[in-house]
């Protein structure tokens, strides 16, 4: 059966052109690395406080945001250390001042800070209290005497930011 001149010419013109275009894939792995790149470096400004259960923190309108610091917690019954336990809170209210195993603990801390860097002076070291807010204030003052008794400058507490009261 013969073509028209019509139908010839379609089909002379789809072998020429009919090629399927090609997808640049050079150009949207560029984006995609780019998205990458740009969602890893804005990740960081999240919460790099740990976070626990058995630690329910006080609410406060505060807007400075953590920094990595030596974290100490404070729960109902124990004392933590950078997730380790160094003393009971019952063996800080019979103390009178500050808290031994606490302060042996952040010594030993200091002393690995100074060696990573040697040029930090106490002014400079930073440690953030993680105290439960049912704990006693009481315990958390020795706590943080203790801190500034073991080369701590700054003392913060941690606390969760809550919308500022509107009046």
């Amino acid at each position: 059966m013969k073509m028209s001149g019509r139908a010839e010419r379609m089909q002379r013109h789809h072998k020429r052109w009919g090629r399927g275009t090609a997808l640049n894939l050079v150009s949207l792995m560029d984006i995609f690395t780019i998205l990458v790149f740009f969602l890893l470096v804005n990740s960081s400004d999240g919460e790099v406080l740990p976070s626990t259960r058995s630690v329910q923190l006080p609410e406060s309108v505060a807007e400075d945001k953590p920094r990595e610091t030596v974290v100490v917690m404070v729960t109902d019954t124990d004392i933590l250390l950078d997730g380790h336990k160094v003393a009971s809170i019952a063996d800080v209210t019979s103390e009178e001042f500050a808290v031994a195993a606490l302060k042996s603990a952040l010594d030993e801390q200091s002393a690995k800070a100074l060696r990573a860097d040697p040029g930090s002076t106490p002014e400079q070291r930073e440690i953030t209290i993680m105290g439960n807010k049912t704990v006693p204030f009481s315990v958390l003052k020795k706590v943080m005497a203790t801190c500034t008794d073991a080369g701590y400058g700054h003392v913060s507490l941690a606390v969760l930011q809550r919308a500022p009261d509107k009046e």
